[in-house]
């Protein structure tokens, strides 16, 4: 009875060492994966950390004193640039375009050739009467010839007949023909100047087949191409070109403006402007007043201003907007004050309006007090200075105190 107990302990002790797990054999290995996303995270942290503290980068502008700024504007009106000079170039004659020598912008001078039309025609045409011309003249030659012998035998039929040897009929035949003779001479010679003059006509038509430029100036637009019929009127039926192109003298032009006839009493002859160019807001032009034009127009209850530029720049083309203002020159804008700062540097309205002011790369947010607006320019009376740098359109994040880096308006 006890071999049997212990046998059977023996076997439950054999099977619960073969349950044990062995840690020295079978130790599970170490997960390396999660220290490796730790390390990554941190760094990401770190990076995002470092470029959050990087000062942003701003555009900065200066303030200007408003302090005698000059004649006081006492009207303002709007208008278009305009040339005095401008040409539809074309032809004196109807005929097929052979060559065109232009393009947009190009600069030609005067008398240079811009196309040319077939000449076929108008050279036949020269030719014929250079053959006319010829002709006419030998037959000039010989009358010239036939009148000298009919003089010489009117001479010996005066001598025959005085000598009573041949009738006095004889006498009076010769004078006859030497008069026939004569006769026809002149009518030759002035066949002959008809005939030049025929051909000095036919050789201006071979002239008006090239086409030049009346004057100096930039051609603005390009209207035919080689192949297509040109005449100086329209042939109605829209297949006939009327110019070559477009030729504007770019020294003269001007701007005209259209001034309510409640305001022309403030606008005189030779009175100073300012001009300022819808596409280049920050370019003040001098100009002055060319002349008032002495009429009205009766459906917009205005009167039209020439205004001359001061000038002369390739960035100003023909129908530019423009903005002009008529200038007193017995007046200042000195009484104003403040300084000139642009208008992308203020932010709000009102009691709400303020502007950065950068020094030594740290801004400061400065509550400012407003007035008009001038082209691409806002006065502010007071909490800027003179010389100052402002931030011109401010992050939306910026904040009083931060760092900036400044990159100067261009």
């Amino acid at each position: 009875m006890s071999d049997s107990a212990n046998s059977a302990a023996g076997s439950a002790g054999d099977m619960l060492r073969e349950l044990r797990i062995d840690r020295g054999r079978h130790a599970p290995k170490r997960r390396r994966w999660p220290w490796v996303l730790a390390v990554l995270v941190a760094l990401v942290v770190l990076g995002a950390v470092l470029l959050g503290g990087r000062p942003p980068s701003v555009e900065t502008g200066v303030a200007r004193s408003a302090a005698n700024d000059g004649p006081v504007s006492v009207l303002d009106a709007s208008g278009y640039v305009t040339p005095r000079r401008i040409a539809t170039v074309s032809s004196k004659i109807t005929g097929k375009v052979q060559d065109v020598l232009i393009e947009e912008g190009m600069q030609v001078e005067e008398g240079q050739i811009l196309a040319r039309l077939d000449p076929t025609d108008a050279e036949a045409q020269s030719a014929l009467a250079a053959s006319q011309l010829a002709a006419t003249e030998a037959a000039l030659g010989e009358a010239r010839a036939t009148l000298v012998l009919a003089e010489q035998t009117l001479r010996r039929a005066r001598e025959m007949t005085a000598a009573k040897l041949q009738p006095l009929s004889t006498l009076d035949q010769a004078k006859a023909d030497f008069d026939a003779r004569r006769a026809r001479l002149g009518q030759l010679q002035r066949q002959v100047q008809v005939a030049r003059d025929q051909l000095s006509v036919t050789q201006l038509g071979v002239e008006n087949t090239i086409i030049r430029a009346p004057f100096k100036g930039v051609i603005v637009a390009k209207a035919a191409q080689p192949g297509e019929m040109i005449s100086p009127v329209s042939a109605g039926g829209g297949f006939t070109r009327t110019g070559i192109g477009t030729l504007v003298d770019m020294d003269s032009l001007e701007v005209q403006v259209d001034v309510n006839e409640a305001y022309i009493g403030r606008v005189k002859p030779e009175q100073p402007v300012e001009a300022v160019l819808n596409a280049y807001a920050d370019w003040r032009i001098p100009a002055s007043v060319i002349a008032i034009i002495p009429t009205a127009d009766r459906a917009k209850a205005t009167v039209k201003v020439r205004i001359a530029l001061g000038s002369r720049d390739p960035r100003i083309v023909p129908d530019m907007g423009v903005r002009v203002s008529f200038l007193d020159p017995a007046a200042t804008e000195g009484s104003g004050g403040g300084v000139w700062v642009p208008t992308r540097a203020v932010v709000g309205e009102g009691a709400a309006a303020v502007v950065f002011v950068v020094n030594e790369g740290i801004v400061k947010r400065v509550s400012v007090s407003l007035g008009e607006t001038r082209d691409a320019e806002r006065r502010v009376l007071s909490g800027v200075k003179a010389d100052e740098v402002v931030v011109l359109t401010p992050p939306p994040k910026l904040a009083d105190g931060d760092r900036v880096n400044l990159t100067p308006a261009p």
